[in-house]
């Protein structure tokens, strides 16, 4: 059996231990929790999505497993992991980007961290290849309010992928590990296919381990 670490850049084990079920439908099986030592709970702004990138990128792991996933939407700290980590590291955001790029259809993100919006736009346009990104589509209400109510945030969310399928994305990434719950339940709510990045992200670790062994 490989194994598999699954980083949260938040600093919320609880948060970390939904993003490993969720993940493991793509690997096959449970991967290992690392949860941020410090930090915010939910990252929602620049300065804490660049905090975070230090806290990953410095991590000290006890051994290097066989593959990382860096589970926040901005893969904060993913890319300097990568290039000391002897494995595959696989950014959700990134990871979602591509999914969507596949399907040849314009798509969108939706999310609740408007202040993110600016990194969001730029990671998802880096890996969209030539597939029309649409934007990133942002609840207005506080993200921490939301991330309390799963009911308010069903209905934040819902609202930003109607706004993002008008305005022409034929499917949409829901922007946010912490998120990926809500993913799951919005599935058959939503008028468009929906992309859940920690999903979509376990499923490429996958793929480029078993790449790797054949």
């Amino acid at each position: 059996m490989t194994h598999v670490l699954l980083m949260n850049p938040n600093h919320n084990a609880a948060t970390t231990a939904a993003m490993c079920q969720i993940a493991a439908a793509g690997l096959g099986q449970a991967p290992a929790p690392w949860t941020a030592p410090s930090g915010p709970d939910l990252i929602a702004t620049p300065a804490a999505l660049a905090a975070a990138a230090e806290l990953v990128a410095h991590a000290a792991l006890p051994r290097w497993p066989d593959g990382i996933i860096v589970s926040a939407f901005g893969d904060p700290g993913a890319a300097r992991l990568a290039r000391r980590a002897p494995c595959p590291v696989v950014g959700i955001g990134a990871a979602a980007a591509r999914q969507a790029a596949q399907t040849g259809q314009p798509f969108a993100a939706a999310t609740t961290t408007p202040a993110l919006a600016a990194p969001i736009d730029a990671l998802m346009t880096m890996h969209a290849g030539d597939t029309p990104y649409i934007g990133c589509f942002c609840a207005d209400t506080d993200p921490a309010a939301l991330m309390s109510d799963p009911a308010a945030l069903d209905a934040a969310l819902l609202a930003q992928i109607h706004r993002a399928h008008a305005a022409g994305a034929g499917c949409v990434i829901i922007g946010g590990g912490p998120l990926g719950a809500a993913a799951q339940r919005l599935r058959t709510a939503a008028p468009v296919a929906l992309i859940n990045p920690v999903l979509s992200a376990a499923q490429a670790l996958r793929h480029l381990m078993e790449r790797d062994h054949v």
